[in-house]
């Protein structure tokens, strides 16, 4: 597969992209600073400048023209102020959808968040608004006529990861590496069966292929 990563420069774009090119794919992305670009090519992952904020939908749909599904996992990362969650967290997927519509691509997987995500913290206004633009991107992707996967992780770390997840139509909130949840994004782009569903992955006790497989009989099924 040829995959069009929006946030391949971040903590689960990039280990996503090191992944798929492990298992024989492709990935390529738009980055905002050079530095990035050298950075990713250090891994051995291909790399555009390019700010998805300021291009255009036809410039976008230009740029990943030819690739075979698309995955968004960026975010404001709480820089920027609630006008950045609102143009990327919020406002990002719905136009990277468009723009896939325009460049004739169906398979979208949204990387999003636990709805009860940190609730027992009792988060601040700036948190609660990243919490309602996701759900409005989430919206957005499930009202289009893409074949899309939204994958709601729990919160994310940067310890190894076990390759053991719990995957499903509902988790309890916990914590899950960013290596596992890029494994688990390959699996999903490699089961053409998984699609217009909504699931919540977490660390767990199943072999993330395991889940996957579980999840293509159950919708085989259907």
């Amino acid at each position: 597969m040829k995959v069009f990563v929006i946030g391949i420069a971040g903590g689960v774009g990039r280990r996503l992209a090191k992944a798929l090119i492990a298992q024989g794919h492709q990935a390529n992305g738009p980055v905002r600073r050079p530095e990035q670009i050298a950075a990713l090519a250090q891994d051995g992952v291909p790399s555009f400048q390019g700010d998805f904020l300021a291009m255009s939908t036809e410039e976008i749909a230009q740029a990943m023209s030819g690739s075979d599904a698309i995955v968004f996992t960026a975010g404001a990362g709480g820089k920027g102020g609630m006008a950045a969650t609102t143009a990327i967290d919020g406002a990002g997927p719905g136009k990277l959808a468009r723009a896939a519509g325009q460049a004739g691509i169906k398979r979208f997987v949204l990387v999003s968040v636990f709805p009860e995500a940190w609730r027992e913290r009792h988060m601040n206004e700036s948190f609660e608004h990243y919490m309602a633009q996701k759900k409005r991107a989430e919206i957005d992707l499930v009202n289009s006529d893409l074949d899309w996967v939204i994958l709601r992780p729990s919160a994310l770390t940067n310890e190894p990861g076990t390759g053991l997840v719990d995957l499903g139509l509902a988790q309890i909130h916990n914590e899950i590496a960013r290596d596992d949840v890029a494994a688990t994004i390959v699996e999903l782009l490699e089961t053409p069966k998984i699609g217009r569903i909504i699931l919540e992955v977490t660390g767990g006790g199943t072999a993330i292929g395991v889940a996957v497989d579980a999840l293509a009989r159950s919708a085989a099924k259907a």
